[in-house]
């Protein structure tokens, strides 16, 4: 019997003998072909891409202090320099989440990179404070292509194990710059679903025979109609406020702003809270307070392993929902102690614990939020969601280093209570569960 060809489309196509050609939407062509070689690529790719966020919240740690002792920066100043950074962020994540609807992810992703690299570079050669602020803040520009990434791999077998992979702060990947990703761009698959709103299927069939996708495990692989989007017109901001998908919207924003203040705040603490306290000496044994705080946030660093490993696990076995919850919760009771107590190694061991919680939900959330959006607007919707995280991260450095060089550090870890305990809450009220659920392909 003549094989049949397969078929990218909502419609059967009637062939001689009277039959249908098996037919296959984007993401049921890529899971039919399960996890190779060219998605081992892709992996490789995108996690290289992931360490740029990762390298920039570790230096910031660094560089902060260091820049405010040479150039003699106040505490306020000092914490522009890291909200700068997230200020670029929050319009980078929204409009490479619009660039990589519209013109594909490979693209979206080529730009990001470019910027961050060209900018990163640059800041190294920064003569005063504003220069380096502007730089660092098209740095992050670049960085809000985050969600690019992550959407690269959205309908592959497997996608939450995948996120898992890629998801940020990889220890894998940890001293590789994505300037190394530039000269093996032509390699990056374009797959991109934004054009099943046009119904442009060729340019679907290209990039999927050349990754060799088009292998089924089944003779015919029954398809949805529904691939054709019923809120064509609206912009995609209004699709996200839609009756349909407002609650979880608004709650999705809550936790990113959440996730990403908790996150990079804790990231700031651990070199503010460690070591020789500035409101009890200014002088006094400022050698063995750098030894400190190198030592301690080389120490909370490794808190990202157990992180994503603690996410792997209770991703699949107890759902997204009841994970970011639990260990929000539970973030929130490492914290609380710290309100009464700051001991050098108990402080460090809290801070750890509080670091593997957040991580993991940075790390779920991160999986559960492009599962809640259809197709044509999944990038957009994880792209304003990680905006709206960007904010967090623009505020926590008025927190974590303001508040806390002006001897108010109790304040300061009561208002990171609360940022825990109402993302928590905000979990507990999503309205559906994704796990084990197939992609929406509409509204």
């Amino acid at each position: 019997m003549e094989e049949r060809p397969f078929v990218i489309s909502t419609e059967p196509q009637q062939v001689e003998d009277g039959g249908e050609s098996p037919r296959y939407t984007i993401d049921e062509a890529l899971v039919s072909m399960g996890f190779g070689n060219y998605q081992i690529l892709v992996l490789v790719y995108a996690g290289m891409g992931w360490v740029s966020e990762a390298m920039e919240m570790m230096l910031l740690s660094f560089v902060g202090p260091a820049v405010q002792s040479a150039w003699s920066l106040s505490p306020r100043e000092e914490s522009l320099i890291t909200s700068v950074v997230f200020a670029g962020m929050l319009v980078g994540a929204y409009s490479w989440g619009i660039v990589s609807d519209i013109y594909g992810r490979r693209k979206g992703f080529f730009i990001t990179a470019t910027i961050t690299s060209i900018a990163g570079f640059l800041s190294v050669f920064a003569p005063n404070y504003i220069s380096l602020l502007i730089l660092r803040c098209l740095v992050g520009v670049g960085l809000g292509g985050g969600p690019v990434l992550a959407s690269c791999f959205i309908g592959m077998d497997g996608h939450a194990k995948i996120g898992l992979e890629v998801a940020p702060r990889t220890f894998f990947f940890a001293f590789i710059s994505p300037t190394t990703l530039l000269p093996i761009y032509s390699r990056v698959p374009t797959i991109s679903h934004f054009t099943s709103d046009t119904c442009d299927f060729e340019k679907q069939r290209i990039p999927l025979e050349d990754a060799h996708l088009l292998s089924p495990t089944q003779t015919k692989v029954e398809t949805s109609q529904a691939t054709k989007f019923n809120m064509v017109g609206l912009s995609p901001l209004l699709k996200l406020l839609s009756r349909e998908l407002i609650v979880s919207t608004l709650l999705l924003w809550v936790v990113f702003f959440g996730n990403a203040f908790s996150y990079y705040g804790l990231v700031l603490l651990t070199s503010e809270l460690t070591g020789t306290s500035s409101c009890t000496s200014t002088d006094l044994h400022l050698k063995e307070h750098e030894d400190f705080h190198f030592r301690d946030v080389f120490i909370s660093s490794f808190a990202e392993l157990p992180g994503l490993a603690l996410a792997a696990v209770m991703v699949d076995k107890i759902g997204r929902k009841l994970s970011m919850s639990s260990l929000f919760f539970l973030g929130a009771t490492f914290l609380f102690p710290l309100a009464f107590y700051r001991i050098d190694g108990l402080t460090t061991s809290l801070l750890f614990g509080a670091r593997i919680c957040i991580t993991s939900t940075f790390t779920v959330v991160c999986i559960y939020a492009p599962e809640i959006y259809p197709t044509s607007i999944r990038t957009t919707g994880f792209g304003v969601a990680s905006s709206i995280g960007r904010i967090g991260g623009m505020l926590c450095p008025l927190v974590a280093v303001a508040l806390v060089k002006g001897c108010h550090q109790t304040a300061a870890i009561v208002l990171f209570e609360i940022v825990f305990f109402v993302s928590g809450i905000c979990v507990v009220f999503f309205p559906f569960e994704t796990k084990g659920q197939d992609l929406p392909e509409t509204m």
